[in-house]
């Protein structure tokens, strides 16, 4: 399969940039109502409707769900692309025909709408609900469980974003983390957790062809409040896919398209034969680090000093869509950090804001290069 071409002709086109609401996802799901392969299950705190797609009708049955926090959207995305490329091709293609003889996938795209709604990581009581898992106080996450017990999956999904900070020790960005979470306080080697240690192998294995060295493990510290941990305690092996940043995407439009290809090799959807990996080869991704800033300013003069800046996009969202706000957060100390930008001043002075004095979260209107006379973007 040419999965460029996949993703080029069925990429869902209403899916665009980092603001995924409610309202752009319905656009999509309004087909796939018409066809009686989407229903609504619940509801949100905030009443609004949360949706779930059910297709395959084979034997393996696997539960995805995400936009658990609100403003990671990018396997939203992902898992829409991959649903649609599932849809148009059934009938048409004996592999994609594999999947559903093989498969029941059971996709509920966006678990916290009011979340989404309002691009927050909580829900509108200002609920984590990736940290609600075993207290179970908020409607959405007793509807996730409520689904897991009757929808009874061999393998579960939890799809999320993770931030730019995330990079890898060859000093490349985390494009894609992925972690096979704890059962328990020792990390032990459970068969679930083993059986989720060999499918994500086999993605890494696959993606290193298109993203080398910039595959990341997340941290496996047990937490009995988050979702992945309590479904791995349950014995049903669990995969948290983390969609991280790719060289000058901040859209995340190109690390949507990866997460699809880690989906496509996941499932055997690809021309390329597929070897057995064991969980040696899990622990041979290298770990997740938090190496990186978005812009750093090098070797600055600044208030009689020579220093290094590091700034921090925060995400704000106006009209739609989301802008993004420079915060200063290191000032000096940067030697072992990396920028996904860096401007390097060349030990010319530099005032920041117009002032001379500058603090650990303070909002970046403007750079001045006094030497130059030039204004900085960032």
């Amino acid at each position: 399969m040419n999965l460029e071409y996949l993703y080029q002709t069925y990429f869902e086109r209403p899916l665009t940039g980092r603001y995924i609401s409610p309202k752009k996802l319905q656009v999509v799901l309004d087909r796939y109502l018409e066809k009686g392969s989407c229903f609504a299950i619940g509801f949100s705190e905030n009443g609004q409707p949360i949706y779930k797609i059910e297709i395959g009708n084979g034997p393996q049955k696997v539960l995805a769900w995400s936009q658990m926090h609100g403003n990671e959207s990018t396997t939203t995305k992902s898992l829409m692309d991959f649903i649609n490329i599932l849809q148009s091709l059934k009938g048409k293609d004996a592999v994609i025909d594999s999947f559903f003889d093989k498969y029941t996938l059971l996709a509920i795209p966006m678990l916290n709408p009011d979340g989404a709604l309002a691009y927050t990581r909580e829900n509108s009581n200002g609920i984590d609900l990736n940290r609600d898992a075993k207290q179970l106080t908020q409607q959405e996450s007793k509807l996730l469980r409520k689904v897991f017990e009757e929808f009874k999956p061999d393998l579960c999904l939890n799809l999320h974003d993770q931030r730019t900070l995330y990079g890898l020790p060859n000093d490349k960005p985390a494009t894609i983390s992925f972690l096979s979470p704890s059962a328990d306080n020792k990390r032990s080697l459970t068969p679930s957790r083993v059986e989720a240690m060999k499918l994500i192998a086999t993605m890494n294995a696959f993606l290193q062809a298109y993203l080398p060295g910039q595959i990341g493990r997340y941290d496996d510290v047990f937490n009995e409040n988050c979702v992945g941990d309590q479904f791995q305690m349950a014995g049903v092996p669990t995969i948290l896919f983390e969609a991280g940043h790719y060289q000058g995407d901040y859209e995340r439009e190109i690390t949507r398209k990866y997460i699809l290809y880690a989906f496509m090799a996941l499932f055997g959807i690809t021309n390329k034969s597929c070897f057995a990996y064991e969980e040696k080869d899990y622990f041979k991704v290298p770990e997740n680090q938090k190496n990186f800033r978005d812009v750093i300013l090098r070797n600055m003069h600044f208030k009689g000093k020579q220093l290094d800046i590091a700034l921090q996009y925060t995400e704000v969202l106006k009209e739609d869509k989301i802008g993004w706000v420079a915060v200063i957060d290191r000032i000096g100390g940067c030697e072992s950090l990396n920028g996904h930008r860096e401007i390097d001043f060349g030990g010319n002075e530099v005032l920041i804001n117009s002032n001379e004095n500058v603090f650990v979260g303070e909002k970046v209107a403007t750079i001045l290069d006094k030497k130059l006379k030039k204004i900085i973007k960032i």
